[in-house]
């Protein structure tokens, strides 16, 4: 694509050629164009522009916490101007946690043949998808360790016995288990991935994406797919005409620049294939892991969270992770570039299995977007609009 057309991928309707709007609300912006490079960064953004990888190191690195959300949550709001910030009812269901990859910061795996390991039951899936049905649930989210013995037919008839049963939109299994299952099956991804939506599979998480660098994978997961394999399969999957959400687990062991670069690779390829909805950041939670570490802060979380709205010029959609940051942090993040709270979560056994507990039931969310002076909405997968609040 063309340097004009990428930088014109905010909608036109809201951008305009002004730019963002200097009024007293925001007392930054009358100094963003002069000063030191990463003001004059943050002008560049506040009019639309496209940031280079070592434009995003400098704001990452250098800017001011709050000036760096105002023009994020400006950056948002030319993106969605009818003030609505979205949730969607679901339920993560891990189908198990017997896992052959064994990444240095997951403590939700086990190996094959450990006594803690598990398989869910048919009976015990369609259990938890009908509680998720029952209170007004959409989507259910299926993903599970790289299980050598799980191979494409049992997921195939798992889908079609879902779709028989429950009007739910399946967005299931991650690119890791998706690249597992050709390898074992000796199929291409075109192929696995059109079974599995003939079957019912109607959109994929970003799950495994942690940071898209290899030098990164392979210190905190050796034996996990590359990433230019993960974004094979994203791509693929818009090409056949499904859409996905992309993911960042940051705060590992990756530098600043991989941070970022991580970021515009997955600008890259939404500018290729178009198909990613959403792009979800998220915190590294190191307790119970082998990697460990001490975890990082709030402010780190908001300046991620921020830079990847000013970045991502082309995906539609931020989201909040309160599974990891909790419900008030997820509240600051609406001030920060967020428009989307994410899931209900009515279940979530991963980022639990490292120690962190968050809850957070419908109505508070609700409360939580309301208060921040926005209108709450639920939505289903695709983000279209199913009732407002």
């Amino acid at each position: 694509m063309k340097d004009k057309e990428k930088g014109d991928a905010l909608p036109q309707e809201n951008s305009g050629t002004q730019g963002v709007s200097l009024t007293w609300e925001n007392p930054w912006q009358s100094g963003l164009a002069k000063g030191s490079d990463w003001r004059r960064i943050l002008h560049k953004a506040s009019r639309g522009e496209r940031l280079s990888l070592e434009e995003g190191v400098v704001l990452l690195t250098e800017a001011d916490l709050i000036p760096l959300g105002v023009v994020a949550r400006e950056v948002s709001e030319r993106f969605h101007p009818d003030g609505r910030v979205t949730f969607v009812i679901d339920r993560n269901i891990n189908y198990t946690n017997i896992c052959v990859t064994g990444c240095r910061f997951c403590a939700f795996y086990r190996p094959p043949g450990h006594p803690e390991g598990y398989v869910l039951s048919r009976e015990a899936i369609f259990q938890k998808i009908e509680e998720t049905v029952a209170v007004g649930g959409t989507q259910i989210l299926m993903q599970g360790g790289i299980h050598p013995d799980l191979g494409l037919a049992w997921f195939e008839e798992l889908l079609r016995a879902v779709k028989a049963r429950f009007p739910i939109h399946i967005h299931s299994f991650s690119p890791p288990e998706i690249v597992f299952l050709a390898e074992k099956e000796g199929l291409s991804l075109e192929a696995v991935i059109g079974r599995l939506h003939a079957a019912g599979l109607d959109s994929i998480p970003g799950g495994g994406a942690e940071i898209l660098d290899d030098r990164v994978r392979q210190v905190i997961s050796p034996r996990k797919i590359g990433w230019r394999r993960w974004m094979d399969v994203m791509q693929t999957a818009h090409r056949l005409g499904l859409r996905t959400t992309a993911t960042m687990m940051y705060g590992s062991v990756e530098s600043p620049e991989e941070r970022v670069r991580h970021m515009i690779r997955v600008r890259e390829a939404q500018d290729e294939t178009g198909g990613f909805t959403a792009f979800i950041p998220w915190s590294y939670q190191p307790d119970h892991t082998d990697l460990g570490g001490t975890g990082t802060t709030g402010v780190e979380y908001l300046k991620t969270l921020a830079l990847s709205r000013l970045m991502l010029d082309n995906v539609p959609n931020i989201q909040a992770s309160w599974v990891t940051q909790g419900a008030k942090m997820g509240q600051v993040a609406l001030a920060f570039g967020a428009n989307d709270f994410g899931g209900t979560m009515l279940e979530e056994n991963v980022v639990r299995a490292a120690g962190v507990t968050h809850r957070v039931p419908m109505d508070e969310i609700v409360r939580a977007i309301g208060d921040a002076g926005k209108r709450p909405a639920q939505r289903d997968t695709l983000y279209r609009i199913l009732r407002e609040f």
